[in-house]
């Protein structure tokens, strides 16, 4: 698949969240969304990013946001992640790695010199007809929900 931009439409998901629920993008329709994909439940950097987003939910929401994580780790471990921290968005569990793939986020990282396959922490948000409006590459965990403010002068 050719990699995503800004202004092209955003491919269509389909997957199982914590609580076992099928999410699809489409069922937003008419929404803004904040798609984030993060490559592991309960590892700092991820848990620093998905609790700066319940922090500023409440916000996210009355500026009329969704949230949806998206990871490949399975439904019950996004079910121990989303109890612990009090996570109130779904989290798309995505083993056959489908969506990260649609969306061109798995691919090769490096870690002390190594090279391997993972998650590329990345962020779209999607305007209300299905458009993607911002790619955030350079995710600030600690400071995420204000990263996407930024972006909207917010």
């Amino acid at each position: 698949m050719a990699q995503l931009k800004e202004g092209m439409k955003a491919p269509d998901i389909e997957g199982i969240d914590q609580d076992g629920n099928t999410v699809r993008l489409s069922d937003y329709a008419g929404k803004k969304i904040i798609l984030y994909f993060y490559p592991k439940d309960n590892t700092s950097g991820c848990t620093t990013e998905a609790c700066n987003l319940r922090d500023n939910y409440a916000d996210l929401l009355s500026k009329g946001f969704a949230v949806i994580g998206v990871s490949p780790d399975s439904e019950k471990s996004h079910k121990g992640f989303a109890g612990k921290y009090s996570l109130p968005f779904p989290l798309i569990a995505d083993t056959g790695k489908k969506i990260l793939n649609d969306y061109g986020v798995w691919g090769e990282k490096k870690m002390y010199g190594k090279s391997y396959l993972g998650v590329i922490r990345t962020t779209f948000t999607i305007d209300e007809k299905g458009i993607i409006e911002k790619i955030i590459t350079k995710v600030e965990t600690a400071r995420h929900s204000e990263q996407i403010y930024s972006l909207y002068n917010m």
